[in-house]
């Protein structure tokens, strides 16, 4: 009789339910599954799960609970596990989409994806999750209230412009938006200073946040955003890696002589990180002349200014990986100092002029 070595609680998890699913991995590497159920993304859902994974799972074998990074939805069910002290992996959505692909399924629904989660957590070693420092929380909170209001501001300047190009434009919505815009300025100003109230409380975050920003271009609330959105690049092992959770991965369309698409971005991933590098892109392009020569490339290709701009984003946020894993400030030229004869990984690929790097249409 097969004995069970491992098992695995799949989670797909979704803003307001999710679905799961109990992997068990037998002593002949074969692999046998659990009924499937859903939950409410809840405290009554996660009590309810335990109670049901309690009935299913075989006393004295090792269990784990897998899910994906999916935005800021995994997180309540993810610090509960932790809370009552059950092992929990958070992957990274490329890795779980990569090993899902592997399984050649023909369907994708939320009760595929929970059985074949179940099925990578019994496959593979994963680091144990562990709640991400809280200085980091408190910043992802800041950073994207910053940027509700930064939205919200555009959104009153588009009402006045058109008030104003009307034939007859009301005096008092203008005014009354202007005194809006006047208010959320206010309040910007107090999240940007509260934000760096924050990262005054550790030094050290302080000094790895300043070593970056001595790269031109890059301003220290966009970098903020990139280390809050990433909790200092917890479950990040690579730059391509980084790359694939921002959504800046490029997809191909090509399939024999028939179909040979444009590439572009996913965009499947953290769009706060794509936001927050595309003027601190444009800005770079100005000040700083290696990715003036790599946008300037793109556009001699014949790419639009979009695509070229994107690609500068890119390759900004894996120089600010390569920085912070490093801790050390920008240099420039530093792949030719003759002190550096031997590049950290991620700074020798982030410093380096790869002209294959940005073809994406």
């Amino acid at each position: 009789m097969q004995e069970v070595k491992k098992q695995c609680v799949g989670i797909d998890i979704s803003k307001s339910d999710f679905t799961v699913a109990i992997c068990n991995l037998m002593d002949d590497q074969s692999v046998s599954f659990s009924e499937i159920q859903s939950f409410s993304n809840n405290k009554t859902g996660f009590n309810q799960l335990n109670k049901w994974v309690k009935k299913l799972l075989v006393k004295g074998v090792k269990v784990v609970y897998l899910m994906e990074a999916t935005g800021v939805y995994y997180e309540p069910l993810a610090y509960h596990l932790h809370k009552i002290k059950k092992t929990v992996h958070v992957v990274l959505p490329n890795k779980a989409k990569y090993y899902i692909a592997s399984l050649n399924l023909k369907t994708k629904t939320d009760h595929t994806d929970a059985l074949a989660l179940a099925q990578f957590g019994v496959e593979r070693k994963f680091e144990p999750w562990q709640p991400p420092a809280p200085i980091y929380k408190k910043l992802k909170e800041l950073s994207r209230y910053r940027t509700s209001l930064i939205e919200d501001r555009v959104v009153f300047l588009n009402r006045i412009s058109s008030n104003e190009a009307a034939e007859q434009g009301n005096t008092f919505v203008k005014k009354s938006m202007t005194d809006i815009i006047k208010k959320i300025d206010k309040q910007i100003e107090k999240a940007e200073k509260e934000m760096l109230l924050v990262v005054d409380q550790d030094q050290k975050l302080k000094q790895r946040l300043e070593n970056i920003c001595t790269t031109k271009g890059i301003g220290i609330f966009s970098v903020i955003t990139v280390i809050a959105e990433t909790a200092g690049f917890e479950l990040v092992h690579n730059a391509k890696q980084l790359t694939s959770f921002a959504g800046f991965d490029v997809v191909q369309r090509q399939s024999g002589s028939s179909i040979n698409g444009k590439s572009r971005i996913s965009k499947k991933g953290n769009a706060h990180i794509r936001r927050a590098l595309y003027f601190p892109a444009i800005s770079a392009v100005r000040w700083n002349p290696k990715f003036k020569a790599q946008y300037k490339r793109l556009l001699e290709r014949g790419k639009p200014k979009m695509v070229a701009t994107t690609a500068v984003a890119r390759k900004l946020l894996t120089l600010i990986y390569a920085l912070w894993k490093n801790n050390q400030p920008f240099i420039e030229n530093y792949e030719q100092l003759k002190t550096n004869k031997k590049l950290a990984p991620e700074l020798a690929e982030a410093t380096q002029d790869n002209h294959n790097d940005f073809l994406i249409s």
